[in-house]
């Protein structure tokens, strides 16, 4: 599957940025400075994208999906990784980066969102 779109749809979120993690070879994607979506690999050298959720939304998907495993390094019950060579669909895949994205900047102060959303 090709998921050429990532970065372009994580740098269209209001406020998003892009970060190169070098101590983890990986990119993190972060609003208000909290991260929603993190590119890498796995140990065997796989690419990945990993993205939080709701945990009963996590485990829907990776029963669903062979490719979608719990978060690789990050919390299992509230992360899951997406094996970027695997098969997962890509308007699945896009819907977890948008409500990646929407459960971190919801859980931002208000204060945070403001700003975010009148630059």
């Amino acid at each position: 599957m090709n998921y050429d779109f990532i970065q372009t749809r994580c740098l269209s979120k209001k406020g998003a940025e892009q970060i190169y993690k070098q101590e983890w070879d990986a990119v993190c994607y972060q609003v208000g400075g909290k991260m929603f979506a993190l590119v890498g690999a796995n140990a065997e050298g796989r690419a990945i994208i990993s993205v939080k959720h709701a945990p009963q939304e996590g485990e829907k998907l990776r029963e669903k999906y062979s490719d979608i495993v719990h978060g690789y390094y990050l919390n299992k019950t509230h992360w899951s990784s997406v094996f970027l060579d695997g098969s997962v669909p890509e308007n699945v895949l896009k819907r977890m980066l948008d409500d990646s994205y929407e459960l971190i900047f919801n859980a931002l102060s208000k204060k945070v969102q403001n700003e975010i959303l009148s630059n």
